[in-house]
């Protein structure tokens, strides 16, 4: 079997799967309920001074998709709102419980150096593992001059960091916040304020709906509303994305990252550590399903690396990443066509509605015989290989891309005679 154990900034744990900061790890009873389930980790919920701050009721909002399925959540929820000594007392005693399991304690504080150090020694007296800085907690805090507040701010992030780094001897991971225009230099700040890593991304800045009868929008404090921070399957690809930034930025392209961002199975984290990952966060996955599912990712990712013959997730940690490249570098003269198995079709014609509407029009409809049945080709000589013909089929391997052999060598915009700035 291959083995799953995880060793971030010499943190040892049984698997890469934590729990992101967030209500499932707002108290012991939660965690030990997690750890019990098999989570190899814990991000406690985020901690700040007292007095604790005032939840708003409701909190929470969703975006489904056509089919009714939850694939995004909305919160408005503060950080933690039990007295720091109660957290403190019970991180302590959790980690004294179960020490084979990370233990990381997410912080929010005024961007005071006194405040930060007071914290950070407060929480390193408990003996956990290490501390996360949320820089990106767009609602609220923010307000206040925490969360992304400081997270979009690299000079703020840089003098914070370097503060935790001074007055602790713990591992500092900083949490980036998504709502800002180059992720790369955020986690290049943190990077020269000492961080030991990065977690991203923290939640995106959305409003999931608007009711239109009441002409409010959700979720509903007394009649009002307000941007809350979007989490969920749905943020999935934009964190796959900003990861991939980091990972391959020379810059920044050794800090150890913690990736967060619609996390559900064990193909999205193999997806993040293949994109250099060393531990994966989940919070809506086990908010819409229970702590349980760990363990269909812990035996998903495992039977994965099995079949790859991947012993360990070092096997394949970053192997994704010298594919990932900018767009001009990419081969202009690589071309694929559509090809529909017809033994798999079953004639429904939404690839050529998708096609014949809004793309190529390189599918033909050909009626047949019966009335009630069709056949659809591709055209070859017209058909760009764009792939949305695919992308619509409800037939899993019905469509698929065949590479065409056009004799011509790799040619990119860099250096295509179009191209005024080229490269010779």
């Amino acid at each position: 079997m291959a083995d799953l154990t995880s060793n971030f900034l010499g943190i040892r744990s049984p698997n890469p799967f934590w729990l992101a900061s967030a209500p499932p790890t707002d108290k012991a009873y939660n965690v030990y309920r997690a750890f019990e389930a098999g989570w190899g980790g814990v991000v406690w919920k985020t901690l700040g001074e007292d007095p604790v701050p005032v939840n708003v009721c409701s909190r929470y909002s969703c975006h489904k998709n056509t089919r009714g399925d939850v694939i995004g959540i909305n919160n408005i929820e503060l950080i933690t709102d039990r007295p720091l000594q109660v957290n403190l007392d019970e991180i302590r005693q959790t980690k004294k419980d179960w020490p084979d399991r990370a233990l990381f304690v997410s912080l929010m504080v005024p961007c005071e150096e006194e405040s930060w150090k007071t914290i950070v020694q407060q929480v390193e007296d408990t003996g956990c593992d290490g501390v996360e800085l949320n820089f990106g907690c767009p609602h609220g805090m923010s307000e206040r001059g925490m969360g992304s507040a400081v997270g979009q701010v690299p000079e703020y992030i840089e003098m914070v960091t370097r503060w935790c780094k001074q007055h602790c001897h713990l591992p500092v991971v900083v949490k980036l916040t998504p709502n800002i225009t180059n992720i790369v230099v955020a986690a290049e700040a943190a990077q020269i304020g000492g961080a030991d890593a990065i977690s991203l991304i923290n939640t995106i800045n959305s409003i999931t709906g608007i009711d239109l009868d009441q002409m409010t929008g959700y979720p509903t404090v007394n009649d009002k509303f307000t941007s809350g921070g979007y989490c969920g399957e749905a943020v999935k690809p934009i964190a796959l994305s900003m990861v991939g930034q980091i990972a391959r930025s020379p810059d920044t392209a050794e800090l150890p990252i913690s990736a967060i961002g619609g996390i559900s199975c064990w193909r999205d984290a193999a997806e993040f550590i293949a994109l250099g990952a060393g531990t994966v966060q989940v919070c809506t996955a086990a908010m819409l399903n229970g702590f349980k599912i760990v363990q269909d990712m812990i035996d998903g990712l495992s039977r994965w690396m099995d079949s790859k013959d991947y012993q360990s997730l070092d096997s394949f940690r970053g192997a994704a990443i010298p594919n990932l490249t900018d767009w001009k570098y990419l081969d202009l003269n690589y071309k694929t066509i559509a090809s529909i198995d017809q033994n798999s079709c079953i004639q429904c014609g939404r690839c050529y509605a998708a096609c014949e509407d809004t793309a190529h029009q390189a599918i033909a409809m050909t009626p047949s015989q019966n009335a009630t049945e069709r056949r659809f080709d591709v055209i070859n000589e017209a058909c760009v290989g764009c792939n949305l013909c695919q992308i619509t089929c409800p037939v899993e391997n019905c469509i698929s891309m065949v590479r065409q052999q056009t004799g011509k060598p790799y040619l990119n915009w860099t250096q295509h005679p179009n191209n005024p700035m080229r490269e010779n």
